[in-house]
């Protein structure tokens, strides 16, 4: 096992070393620069005064020279200063870090809770109302867009005091109740078509399942069914749900990120927004290069506790 995840952990290099290069040269693609934005259009400046902006701005390099300096100073846990503040960025984005990967994961809780349980019950009354039910379902949440089923809760909850935080978030631990009680609507706005995913993912899988041969000589040997659903069927059933929790982990937190606009909540999705209006390189490009961390790292952990589920996978991993 020790070997599967030292080999999981150097993989990790040159992915992340491939999505600091997209980062760094896709954000220069962005239509108008930094300066631009800060000088706006009633501003008039001479050359000299622009050629020293631009020198400030640090746009008087060859762009491989910057990328070269930035990784160099990511690697040393340094990544810049705001354009726009002149604060370093770090600081300002682990500040809205938590909220983010609480929303997130709350997203991700709630999904779970909703997927998984219509998707045994769809399996075992399989072609019936309920089935059909459950599947058109899931089709609507696949369908419904995160941005507009967070508007309309928006417009539908804002009676209801306490539901909506709008610039009142209180943080888990100053009152956890309350936090989660905020919390509760962005997050099954964003969670609402994982769980369809989910749903659909636990359903083929457990048919799947109830058809093989140790399914029938537990049935008959006499045991429950709830043992048999539970202790043998959702055991294997269960793996290929791992494996899209952890892929759609990423796809949940920048679902987060226009979420938290919609909702006013302060997380990195706000900052990142103003970021782009802005053209404030150093945080998008920090932002983009913690979530892109952040995703390799579930898929490294999903990766693990799949192996640790399915032992074939170390024994294939091992033979090669």
């Amino acid at each position: 096992m020790g070997r599967y995840v030292a080999k999981r952990l150097l993989s990790l290099i040159p992915v992340l070393f491939g999505v600091s290069l997209i980062i760094f040269f896709l954000v220069r693609m962005i239509p108008g620069t930094a300066l631009e934005m800060y000088m706006g259009t009633q501003v008039e400046a001479t050359p000299e005064q622009m050629e020293e902006l631009t020198r400030l701005f640090g746009e008087d390099k060859p762009v491989f020279i910057l990328y070269t300096e930035w990784l160099g100073d990511i690697v040393q846990g340094d990544f810049g200063c705001s354009l726009r503040t002149g604060r370093p960025v770090l600081p300002d984005i682990m500040a809205r870090l938590p909220l983010s990967m609480e929303l997130t994961f709350f997203s991700l809780f709630l999904a779970l809770v909703i997927g998984v349980p219509l998707g045994i019950a769809s399996s075992l009354h399989q072609n019936t109302f309920g089935d059909f039910l459950s599947r058109v379902t899931g089709l609507l949440g696949l369908s419904l867009p995160q941005f507009w089923l967070a508007a309309l809760m928006v417009m539908a909850f804002s009676g209801f005091r306490g539901w909506i935080p709008m610039g009142n978030y209180v943080s888990l631990f100053e009152d956890p109740v309350r936090n989660l009680k905020m919390l509760f609507l962005p997050s099954l706005s964003i969670g609402i078509g994982f769980a369809a995913v989910v749903m659909r993912y636990t359903r083929n899988s457990m048919l799947e399942v109830l058809q093989q041969d140790y399914i029938r000589t537990a049935k008959a040997k006499g045991l429950k069914q709830r043992s048999v659903i539970y202790t043998h069927a959702l055991k294997n059933a269960i793996l290929p749900v791992i494996t899209v929790t952890g892929f759609n982990v990423g796809y949940l937190l920048g679902g987060a990120i226009v979420v938290e606009e919609v909702f006013a909540l302060p997380g990195m999705g706000r900052l990142s927004l103003y970021a782009i209006y802005q053209r404030d390189y150093p945080i998008i490009q920090a932002i983009v290069m913690i979530i892109a961390t952040i995703f390799v790292v579930v898929n490294l952990i999903t990766d693990i506790i799949y192996a640790l589920a399915d032992p074939r996978i170390r024994l294939d991993d091992t033979a090669r």
